[in-house]
């Protein structure tokens, strides 16, 4: 068996490199090949590594990355000039427009500073003369143009200064450049239009902001209105009751007083003329000068209810039955009692309230004979509760006759104060009851059920007068 049998070469034998390697090294124009390859693949490294460093930074707009890229094709190409440029229909926002270096890598982007050769490439660029494949021209110029979704928006041109020819991979890294810039001012577009509508929606919420708060105030002058308006209602009421007791005391109990002090002084003549009578003329004297005294004060109260001024800041179901207390002083002691959270029920049920008060105040001042009474105003989760008690003799049987007497007499004008408080509470979906007070009079009270808001809930029939 011989050595060549087992693969062995004989000792007399040289390796045959040819074998080994693939490259017949003994001819020096597959070495020069073999070099210029490796040169050409070193230089399309280095420029997808640049590329690769330029896409990470972050974004400046298109130019940085333009310029990376028309850089990068001048180094591959050793090219004496490289110009890169939009057509002139398209991306008409974007900038810049164009750019350019020359061998120095200097870049450039005024046309004057072009020599005319890059000038005329320039001029074809921005016309939109470029082939649909990359091409070398007869002057040497080498042509690309940069696809945006299979549509040229403009191109990159270079005059190669490489001693061979180009070849498809040099080709190709300058078609991946173009449409990395192509990308680049996709990109810069989308960047540029979503700040313009991040600005614009700045703008409508600045807009907005500035509508919210002249609503905020317009909103706030009409509650302040509103309020003014709860005031001057108030105020009005006030006003009424004021004037319905006047015109009461005047017309019912200063007449009254006067006719009584009328019979008195008849009487007075009368027992003069009796024997003895010297002592029930002193008696009738004394019951005279009390007369006068009382029609002096019921003229003094009367003037004081026709020229009292209601307080301004009064708005509130509480602060109004304040007043209308405070009314009744000093001939009647009469105290308020708030219990629980305040809330406004409306002009309507605070009305209705403030006058089932106003009237029973009256009828306790002058019919009871009482000395003290007792609001108690009570805002309960459901129900607001108005309590109106006194310590004097009325007999709360007898007011609650007279209220099915007048109801069922509606013609008849006696004891419809009554009849009112009780219409006021129904109409408001609610009811009066009269019972005994726990300091010995009477105790009325008007119970108004609230909705779910809050809110009274008036039945279908209307309130009275």
């Amino acid at each position: 068996m011989t050595l060549a049998g087992h693969g062995l070469r004989p000792p007399d034998q040289e390796p045959d490199l040819a074998a080994l390697t693939g490259v017949r090294s003994g001819k020096q124009t597959y070495y020069n090949a073999y070099q210029r390859a490796d040169e050409r693949l070193q230089r399309a490294v280095a420029a997808m590594d640049s590329i690769s460093r330029a896409l990470v930074r972050p974004f400046e707009g298109s130019r940085p990355l333009a310029e990376e890229v028309v850089r990068v094709a001048a180094d591959h190409l050793l090219a004496e000039w490289t110009v890169i440029a939009l057509h002139d229909r398209t991306h008409p926002d974007a900038r810049p427009r164009f750019l350019a270096v020359d061998g120095r890598s200097e870049v450039h982007d005024r046309v004057e500073e072009l020599p005319p050769g890059a000038r005329a490439a320039l001029t074809q660029l921005r016309a939109g003369d470029l082939p649909e494949a990359a091409d070398i021209d007869a002057a040497g110029w080498v042509r690309v143009p940069m696809m945006l979704d299979g549509t040229p928006i403009g191109g990159l041109v270079a005059l190669p200064g490489l001693e061979e020819p180009l070849e498809g991979p040099d080709l190709s890294v300058l078609r991946i450049l173009a449409n990395l810039a192509a990308v680049s001012v996709h990109t810069s577009d989308l960047y540029r239009s979503g700040l313009a509508q991040q600005r614009r929606a700045q703008q409508l919420f600045d807009e907005v902001s500035e509508q919210a708060g002249v609503l905020a105030g317009r909103t706030e002058e009409l509650r302040a209105a509103e309020q003014r308006l709860r005031v001057a209602d108030q105020r009005a009421l006030l006003d009424n009751e004021r004037r319905r007791i006047a015109l009461e005391l005047h017309d019912s109990v200063a007449q009254t007083v006067l006719t009584a002090g009328l019979a008195v002084d008849v009487l007075r003549g009368e027992a003069a003329a009796f024997h003895g009578g010297d002592r029930l003329v002193a008696e009738l004297d004394r019951a005279r000068d009390l007369m006068s005294t009382a029609t002096e004060q019921l003229r003094s109260v009367i003037y004081a209810l026709h020229h009292a001024r209601t307080a301004d800041d009064v708005a509130s179901l509480p602060e109004l039955l304040a007043e209308m207390a405070a009314q009744h002083r000093p001939h009647l002691v009469v105290a308020l009692r708030v219990e629980g959270r305040p809330v406004p029920l409306g002009t309507a049920a605070e009305h209705a309230l403030a006058r089932t008060a106003g009237e029973a105040l009256f009828n306790v001042a002058m019919h009871s004979g009482a000395s003290r009474a007792l609001l108690r105003l009570r805002y309960l989760d459901d129900a607001v509760v108005l309590r109106i008690s006194d310590d004097g003799d009325g007999d709360p049987a007898a007011m609650r006759r007279t209220v099915r007497v007048a109801r069922r007499s509606p013609a008849d004008g006696r004891h419809r104060g009554l009849v009112g408080m009780v219409l006021r509470a129904e109409g408001l979906g609610g009811s009066l009851t009269i019972r005994r007070s726990r300091s010995g009079g009477v105790a009325i009270e008007s119970r108004i059920p609230l909705g779910p808001h809050g809110q009274p809930t008036p039945s279908q029939e209307s309130d009275p007068s």
